[in-house]
């Protein structure tokens, strides 16, 4: 598995780990270290969830308030431009990634584990942009051969997707956003707007064979009694005879029981047609249903809480380890630190963003930097009163 920059730990987590490793004198200064951090950085971003709710207000179809201004096509593409940009680096900053084209296109390529066949229309779609965070190996059983096999699948499944789309045409809504969980990736499509139910091969096959052989059966049965007969008003009809055929009683009741049976037959498939294709949209559904974790404005506050963890964890994982080397350390030496911590420790394999931890001490004066590049962190004391201020 590729190594991610998320870290599968909540911010408390990561204060006591940290804090056991410490000398039991420091321990609770740590603990009021990693409060006033995080005080710190949730006032932060909570300017920055203000500024996303004012760049998505243009756009929120669900909105009780007022607009005080109508914004002109040019005006509503720059607030839209700026929307993107915040999402995006929220997203960044909450430690997603973000799906290139190679891997969409590998993903929708994909055998599919829900069994469904699913077909996306983004020709009406003008920006997408879809990301992903906690991405892991698992196992499924499913079910082969109609029901009567199980064996089990490896897939890679994405803990949380995060998807934004802005559609071409104007409508009540001109764009949406939303959260899902515990997505596999050969299932991304699933969670695209403008998702359709399509018939698979299999599907179509499973329709198509019974209807042809009961459609003989019919033929056979039914209406080969009525064949001639019908063949005869064809032919009179086209002008082919001069005398219409005699036709009586009998041979009414057995053209109109032939007809009866053909129109059953045709109903009786056109309903089976239906009630497949329902069911493919209720599984689709049900799925659904369980894995969306938020929509719209909401998502905001979801990755709000996220990034904020985010940047939190990575101060205080820089902080402490530079505190406890006990000698200055380089950019490279505090990465290599942190991320064989958690492998050996916690048996984690972490991509550890470094620059970023290091460049929230620098932002917060935590750290001394000499001429090399070799840093070292102020005394915990210090640094509690540094971030108060």
């Amino acid at each position: 598995m590729t190594r991610e920059h998320f870290i599968p730990f909540r911010k408390t987590d990561i204060v006591a780990m940290c804090a056991e490793e410490l000398d039991p004198a420091e321990r609770e200064s740590f603990r009021d270290f990693g409060k006033l951090l995080a005080r710190l950085l949730h006032q932060r971003f909570y300017d920055r969830l203000e500024a996303l709710k004012d760049a998505y207000h243009p756009f929120n179809a669900e909105s009780d308030t007022r607009h005080l201004s109508i914004l002109d096509p040019a005006q509503k593409e720059t607030a839209r431009a700026r929307l993107e940009d915040e999402l995006r680096a929220l997203a960044l900053a909450a430690n997603f990634t973000e799906i290139d084209a190679s891997e969409f296109e590998r993903a929708l390529s994909a055998h599919s584990l829900l069994k469904v066949g699913l077909s996306v229309d983004l020709k009406a779609v003008d920006k997408l942009m879809v990301f992903r965070r906690g991405e892991s190996e698992q196992t499924r059983e499913i079910k082969t051969w109609f029901g009567l096999r199980r064996k089990m699948v490896r897939f890679t499944n994405y803990a949380r997707v995060l998807v934004y789309a802005a559609f071409k045409e104007a409508g009540p809504r001109p764009l949406v956003i939303k959260l899902f969980q515990n997505v596999p990736r050969e299932d991304l499509e699933m969670v695209l707007p403008n998702v359709q139910v399509k018939m698979r091969g299999i599907d179509k096959l499973l329709i198509g064979i019974p209807a042809f052989l009961s459609g003989i059966i019919v033929i056979v049965t039914k209406l080969i009694a009525s064949v001639g007969l019908i063949i005869l008003l064809i032919g009179f009809w086209l002008g082919m005879a001069h005398e219409p055929p005699a036709i009586g009683q009998a041979k009414l009741l057995t053209l109109g029981a032939g007809m009866f049976a053909v129109g059953g037959y045709l109903v009786r498939q056109v309903s089976n047609f239906k009630n497949r294709k329902i069911s493919f949209m209720k599984a689709l559904s049900e799925s659904l249903y369980f894995r969306n974790l938020d929509n719209d404005a909401g998502v905001f506050h979801s990755l709000l809480d996220a990034a904020e963890e985010a940047e939190a964890i990575e101060a205080l994982l820089a902080y402490h380890f530079l505190h406890q080397a006990g000698k200055p350390l380089s950019s490279t030496d505090l990465d290599g630190r942190i991320e064989t911590w958690f492998a050996q420790r916690w048996k984690e394999g972490v991509d550890f963003e470094v620059e970023d931890g290091v460049r929230k001490l620098r932002e917060l004066n935590l750290v001394t930097m000499d001429g090399d590049g070799q840093m070292t962190a102020v005394t915990l004391d210090e640094a509690a009163r540094r971030v108060a201020c």
